[in-house]
């Protein structure tokens, strides 16, 4: 009987946090669902229905801000960030933050805009000076669908489910694969960035 890839040990990747990684692949659903034109809520669920995490919304607005919460209502992670000439900038504070340098945990800068594939990197925050980023998001920009890249090594997936009548309705939906041992809270995190930088 063949063991599974996902059956030997992988290096972790925890960026918000241990408890974020399980030893398995783990599917998600992330329901967006727009409350108002100011304010926009996310929800991650398991395939068996329960709630994993949840993201508040804020103004749409030059400043952007987002609060990543447990199932509790618990903050999380902050994400902070800016619209610039075409392009988007973010920093992820530890818990419900203000603008504190000290307890950023990554940063996230969105490639050109004119070239043909999306490319976003993310920066840990004890590598903000690296040329390199730590981590790459990739995709087409015609779709919201992406694939996340620690290097070489694929992290995560996600599918971005589209139907005219759920957009019609302020309701989106989401289709996401995370990789062993790697921090689901952490790209939960990125796809919020990603479908933002996305909204006009």
């Amino acid at each position: 009987m063949k063991v599974p890839d996902w059956a030997y040990g992988v290096p972790p990747v925890s960026v918000i946090g241990e408890s974020y990684c399980t030893p398995y692949p783990l599917e998600m659903i992330v329901k967006k669902k727009i409350n108002k034109l100011s304010s926009s809520q996310f929800e991650a669920f398991d395939l068996s229905g329960n709630l994993l995490l949840k993201v508040d919304g804020g103004v749409w607005n030059y400043n952007l801000k987002r609060v990543l919460l447990d199932p509790s209502g618990f903050p999380i992670l902050t994400l902070r960030g800016k619209a610039l000439a075409f392009r988007h900038k973010w920093k992820a504070h530890a818990g419900e933050s203000t603008h504190d340098s000290s307890n950023i945990l990554f940063s996230v800068k969105q490639s050109h805009p004119l070239q043909i594939k999306k490319q976003i990197n993310i920066y840990l925050a004890n590598k903000l000076k690296k040329k390199e980023p730590d981590f790459l998001i990739t995709g087409a920009y015609t779709s919201l669908s992406f694939k996340v890249y620690e290097g070489r090594r694929l992290i995560a997936e996600v599918k971005h489910n589209f139907t005219l009548g759920s957009f019609c309705k302020g309701k989106e939906k989401y289709r996401v694969k995370v990789y062993p041992e790697v921090d689901y809270a952490f790209i939960v995190a990125l796809l919020v960035i990603l479908d933002e930088s996305d909204t006009p």
